[in-house]
């Protein structure tokens, strides 16, 4: 939400083109000499491994820093730690908890910080999401967007998507899983909450879901699989959407849980595309970001 409609296009159409770079070798080492931090608070596969690479594609460096590697998992004031690891990097990326840690440690950062995911929100998904859309789909402008199950991160920053890339959006999640009422009355004209699956997906040009117990949560997974049984995205559901709608996963995933065995595996499923423009999506989004410092 801090980027315009119009940087946002111009940062999913730059990943594209990254994108396509990068297979042809052709791809410009412009950032030699610059350092990435990488904070993670909560474990990670795509999102190291995606930052880390970018960089180095970029010709920077990506430090990689856990909790027991720094002082703030000792307990140092987060704005302590935000002013003395700017001075040294060119820019953070942070992966935590609570959102009010990552606003509190981007005020004080005299470099750009990019949420790599907090409870709230997950918006380098939503970044790559879009790129796999566009790059099979074309513009996801006015197009109809499901989403099946939890209301968590992703849901929420798929609400934040409708506003910024002017798409509706319908959630099907169980009673007492919704996302946030604010992010829901902000997007009001174009989001709507139902508990019945098949309604959110009846003429939907994009499924999108994710596992039923995030992290952290995960001593509520037998109970949350007795509660969000019949919200799997699967074949029967793909029914009632478009005929060439596609369905997607931030992963993990866990097959015959949230989706079915069969879309996962399908050889015509988006899903790997997916992950690997996490990849070219964040180096559009760092390459903005550094650019837009140095100005």
């Amino acid at each position: 939400m801090d980027c315009s409609p119009s940087e946002l296009q111009q940062i999913i159409q730059r990943a594209i083109e990254m994108k396509a770079q990068h297979k042809a070798r052709t791809a410009e080492a412009r950032f030699n000499n610059y350092v990435l931090g990488m904070l993670f608070e909560k474990a990670s596969t795509r999102t190291r491994i995606s930052f880390e690479a970018g960089m180095a594609q970029m010709g920077g460096h990506a430090m990689f820093l856990a909790p027991e590697h720094t002082q703030l998992g000792r307990g140092e004031p987060i704005e302590d730690s935000a002013r003395v690891m700017s001075s040294m990097v060119d820019i953070i990326m942070m992966r935590t908890y609570g959102h009010d840690i990552i606003e509190r440690f981007a005020e004080y950062s005299s470099v750009p910080v990019i949420n790599a995911l907090t409870d709230d929100f997950h918006p380098c998904q939503l970044l790559a999401d879009i790129q796999t859309y566009v790059e099979h789909r074309g513009s996801i402008q006015g197009k109809k967007v499901a989403w099946i199950g939890d209301g968590n991160n992703m849901c929420q920053s798929y609400i934040n998507a409708a506003i910024q890339f002017d798409f509706e959006l319908a959630i099907a999640c169980p009673r007492g899983f919704e996302p946030r009422k604010d992010l829901v009355e902000q997007a009001k004209d174009r989001v709507k909450i139902t508990t019945i699956p098949s309604k959110a997906a009846r003429d939907a040009d994009l499924l999108v879901t994710d596992v039923w117990a995030s992290m952290g949560q995960e001593k509520e997974k037998a109970q949350r699989r007795r509660q969000f049984a019949g919200f799997q995205v699967n074949e029967e559901l793909m029914a009632q959407a478009k005929s060439d709608a596609l369905y997607m996963h931030c992963l993990p995933a866990h097959r015959g849980e949230e989706i079915s065995a069969g879309l996962m595996d399908s050889p015509d499923t988006v899903i790997w595309d997916e992950a690997e423009n996490r990849l070219h999506a964040q180096k559009a989004l760092m390459e903005f970001l550094l650019l837009e410092a140095a100005n």
